[in-house]
């Protein structure tokens, strides 16, 4: 009995000593990142914004620090190509001051701007297409165009004119200027899942 009651209290202590493997947490940004500036090996400062708990027992408090680098930035191109930022998430600091190593995948990101998500590639962040909002400028600016040749030329010909015009300028427009970037602001949100278990003893 003495030794079942020891063996079940060692195995409640080695379980309350372990982010079990298929948990979530939240993380926010503690610095702000962007795909404008970022490059291999910055650092990334993150504070947890949930906790982890087992058997009752809180393994994993909230406002634990977390700390990564980036491991790949790419800004968006002009006519093609997204903006991606890969990042590693390397340490976990505890209240206690402990540091442990581990290596969650980053699972979604919010935010709160643009359409970022996390891509097939592991812990990439890539930025949405801009196809729709190019294909309204364009638009946008031929109307402008039809319009202000409707009014010089006063005429149906001088309308087509003016929208030949503004959509040549939108097309320019599109293809001088770069896609949207990523922005991790400070607060971001970021869900991480653990593909195993991490021992914290």
């Amino acid at each position: 009995m003495r030794l079942s009651a020891i063996f079940l209290i060692g195995s409640l202590g080695a379980l309350a000593a372990e982010i079990p493997q298929g948990a979530h947490v939240m993380l926010r940004m503690e610095n702000s990142i962007s795909t404008r500036t970022a490059k291999d090996g910055d650092y990334v400062y993150l504070r947890t914004g949930s906790p982890v708990s087992v058997a009752g027992t809180i393994v994993l408090p909230v406002g634990s620090y977390v700390q990564g680098v980036v491991t790949a930035a790419k800004r968006s191109g002009r006519v093609k190509g997204r903006a991606e930022l890969a990042i590693r998430l390397e340490t976990v600091t505890l209240p206690s001051g402990s540091v442990y190593k581990f290596s969650p995948k980053l699972a979604s990101v919010d935010s709160g701007a643009g359409e970022q998500r996390v891509s097939g590639n592991e812990n990439t962040v890539q930025e949405g297409s801009t196809h729709g909002r190019d294909a309204a400028r364009i638009a946008i600016l031929a109307g402008s165009g039809a319009s202000i040749g409707a009014i010089v030329d006063r005429s149906v010909s001088g309308a087509g004119i003016g929208a030949g015009a503004g959509a040549a300028v939108g097309l320019a427009s599109v293809l001088l200027t770069r896609g949207r970037e990523i922005e991790l602001r400070q607060g971001t949100a970021l869900d991480v899942v653990f593909d195993r278990p991490v021992s914290l003893e």
